[in-house]
């Protein structure tokens, strides 16, 4: 695993994000969006993984978001599609993305566990506490209107699965929504620490997150503003002892030129969107969502179009390098990456941008032993 960072809290981790789902992160009707079928997947994981990305990000989705294109209609499940990359992959973590409304937790520590051991220490849990009604009610399920209900019963998940993870004699746990006899998980990970993701806005959120995760995600969205944020969040982990460190999430259009990338995004981004499904999502995160303040969802439809709300990344190598180097520069310990179409257009990333990068420092080489 030499040549995982994932660690080094002075190297800007990348990452790709929502490969699993139709459509990526991009909300547009263009025939070139992204096609989320395996073979794309397994493309886009092993270049990945050979230029030195440090993770894999899936979104877990159980229904779409309608429109034209039922954005997010179509979705590998995370667990099965990290495990089966990371049986073809060497050293890139990959992730499971997880509502711990839906998967039991004793369920879930054994089939991490299973990755772990699959990989030689590569797997990474994203927990998800929940917002989005509609799929609960896909599910069968109640979305607890309040964030102190959802983020408790999420704390209380958690704990069950860390005490799976390093336990080896059977325990009784007795706790508000779960009653569990004699139950325990081996095999144990084969990481001491499994790395934890967890995106958050409420005060509830940021609690949960401080005290679990070792990366919250958080949008960029005003880059002065968001660099005192970080500082307040990463005050609040060194207060509980907690190394805590902040990713975001960006959207790449790199062409040879600046005038290339901006009449691609306008393409697909304000003339083929498909604001039907912007539309739903909007309403959706506004309703029951605090990974965005509200404030900021009504006004960044446009940035919904593009990549999911994502900090834009749009012109020539030098203007994106120059963007993530601006996140670096706030605080940001790395970010997830959306492209219209992944395979198609990561291989003039790799190429252009991330050389760029090592060169400002921000990134290790490759092939440096971490």
């Amino acid at each position: 695993m030499s040549a995982n960072h994932y660690f080094h809290r002075d190297h800007f981790k990348l990452g790709t994000f929502s490969a699993n789902c139709s459509g990526g992160l991009a909300v547009t009707k263009v025939p070139e969006r992204w096609d989320n079928s395996w073979e794309n997947n397994l493309q886009m994981a092993k270049m990945a993984d050979e230029a030195g990305f440090d993770f894999l990000l899936p979104i877990a989705r159980w229904i779409g978001y309608g429109g034209d294109t039922n954005f997010h209609g179509n979705v590998l499940e995370t667990v099965t599609w990290a495990t089966a990359l990371l049986a073809h992959t060497k050293n890139i973590h990959v992730f499971s993305t997880i509502h711990t409304s839906c998967n039991h937790p004793v369920v879930l520590a054994k089939q991490i566990a299973t990755m772990d051991h699959v990989s030689g220490g590569r797997a990474g849990l994203n927990v998800v506490c929940g917002w989005n009604r509609p799929e609960y009610e896909a599910l069968g399920q109640e979305l607890p209107d309040d964030h102190e209900t959802r983020y408790a019963y999420g704390q209380e998940w958690f704990d069950i699965v860390k005490r799976l993870w390093r336990e080896n004699d059977a325990f009784d746990y007795h706790g508000e929504w779960h009653k569990l006899k004699q139950t325990y998980s081996l095999p144990h990970p084969v990481q001491n620490n499994v790395p934890i993701f967890n995106a958050a806005g409420s005060s509830q959120g940021r609690e949960f997150a401080v005290n679990n995760a070792d990366f919250l995600f958080t949008p960029a969205m005003d880059l002065e503003k968001t660099a005192e944020d970080i500082k307040n969040i990463k005050a609040a982990g060194t207060k509980v002892g907690r190394d805590v460190g902040v990713l975001t999430l960006s959207f790449s259009v790199c062409r040879p030129t600046k005038k290339e990338a901006e009449e691609y995004h306008r393409y697909y981004a304000e003339e083929n969107a498909d604001w039907g499904a912007v539309d739903n999502i909007t309403r959706i995160m506004f309703e029951n969502a605090e990974s965005f303040p509200k404030d900021q969802i009504l006004q960044m439809k446009q940035a919904m179009a593009t990549g999911h709300g994502g900090f834009p990344l749009v012109g020539d190598p030098d203007t994106v390098a120059d963007g993530l180097e601006a996140l670096h520069n706030a605080g940001f310990g790395g970010s997830v990456l959306g492209f219209v179409d992944y395979v198609k257009e990561m291989p003039y990333f790799i190429q252009e941008v991330v050389p760029r990068l090592e060169r400002k420092g921000i990134r290790m080489p490759v092939n440096t032993d971490g």
